[in-house]
């Protein structure tokens, strides 16, 4: 998606740098070609010889080579590249873009660089919430620079909170949205659940169902493709072999762990897609050791209901969000998936009727019905999952504000 693409990438002091690598990987992978220019605090944090190997191209440091012969013209490398990225960005060289310091290779070249400037900020919190720190993202942003994150979670200080540097298949998404600029999703950000949940009985029992997660994974594919930026819920037993690379991935087992994910990722998020097969029930108790079967004797299971996420999610839905939930039926379709519409505070809803030409589980195909918060029915031909993937997002993207 990055075939012929240049990226000349600015890596600074910034414990974050350990990520580079990678992020050079994967540019590369996308078909770009990539140049790395390191300043002398990066070199603590990862090595020069490293982002090299990765990159196929020296690592730049200094304004000349290391025995003098060969000087590294800051004009050519700003002119050079299609993209300046510079991830992480630290709290210091933000200062000097700010200021216009100009006193390494780097900031020579931000000073002479023409074309598109992005930026991944990283750094501890406190430095982050600062009003100098503020100040300077401003002025920066008012310059036409992107800025990318950064993201919250914890931080080497061993504190939490905003400043760690976004994901590098993050800032690759990004990258390539740059380079088409037509996406419908562009600059949205999407987060989906897919696959069962498991409800322990006991430390190797529970209760769950059939789901695949085939289909969450179609419409997260498909969101990415679009230009969005996606996280999976995923639960257990799903393959994602085929995911798009630049979605990120929560792994979860119960409802509640799912419930949790979804609250965290909810408050970035422009659209929400509930499309995992969340169990209903769950053990009242959990046994701390396997339940032995006893010939003469049965079993009594208490159930209890698990929490009900879709209807979290419209509870805590903020204006201009998107939210759609999905209903898997046997009898009564319509009225069931009308009321959870409505109950749940959806967008629209996804109905499957689980009958025998229509195997939902497991399978490569799928037939659907969506219907809006006006009660508009759009009913569709049995498709592939990929195919209806594409319809249900075709909906998001003429809702989506």
């Amino acid at each position: 998606m990055l075939q012929g693409k240049k990226i000349l990438l600015g890596v600074t002091g910034s414990i974050a740098a350990y990520k580079t690598p990678e992020l050079v990987r994967q540019l590369v992978q996308q078909g770009a070609s990539v140049k790395v220019i390191i300043t002398a605090a990066a070199k603590d944090f990862v090595s020069p010889l490293v982002l090299a190997t990765v990159s196929k191209n020296e690592a730049l440091q200094t304004f000349t080579s290391e025995d003098h012969s060969t000087w590294n013209n800051h004009v050519e490398l700003g002119l050079w590249c299609d993209i300046f990225l510079v991830a992480p960005l630290s709290a210091n060289t933000l200062a000097k873009f700010a200021n216009g310091n100009c006193d390494n290779l780097l900031t020579a070249v931000f000073l002479s660089c023409r074309n598109t400037v992005m930026v991944a900020p990283a750094m501890d919190v406190d430095m982050f919430k600062h009003a100098s720190t503020q100040k300077n993202l401003e002025i920066i942003a008012k310059n036409n620079i992107k800025i990318i994150g950064p993201e919250s979670g914890e931080l080497a200080s061993g504190l939490t909170g905003k400043g760690r540097m976004t994901e590098p298949e993050d800032i690759v998404q990004e990258v390539i949205n740059y380079f088409n600029p037509s996406l419908p999703l562009r600059n949205k950000m999407a987060v989906v659940t897919t696959g069962p949940t498991q409800e322990a009985l006991d430390p190797v029992r529970f209760i769950g169902n059939h789901s695949s997660g085939k289909m969450g994974v179609a419409v997260a594919n498909c969101l990415a493709a679009k230009g969005a930026s996606v996280i999976l819920i995923s639960g257990p037993s799903v393959s994602l072999g085929n995911l798009n690379k630049s979605i990120k991935v929560i792994h979860v087992t119960s409802a509640a762990d799912m419930l949790k994910a979804c609250k965290q990722t909810q408050p970035d998020a422009n659209i929400m897609v509930m499309a995992a097969a969340v169990a209903d029930f769950k053990p009242e108790g959990f046994s701390e050791q396997k339940i032995k079967k006893k010939s003469s004797e049965g079993l009594n299971i208490q159930l209890v209901p698990t929490e009900d996420i879709a209807a979290e999610m419209g509870k805590l839905k903020k204006e201009g969000q998107l939210l759609v939930g999905f209903a898997l039926e046997t009898n009564d379709e319509t009225q069931h998936a009308e009321r959870k519409l409505k109950n749940k505070n959806l967008d629209f809803i996804v109905l499957n009727k689980l009958e025998e030409t229509n195997q939902v589980f497991g399978s490569d195909f799928n037939r659907i019905t969506i219907i809006d918060k006006n009660l508009v029915t759009t009913p569709f031909e049995k498709k592939s999952k990929d195919a209806v993937a594409s319809d249900i997002v075709e909906k998001i993207i003429t809702l989506v504000q």
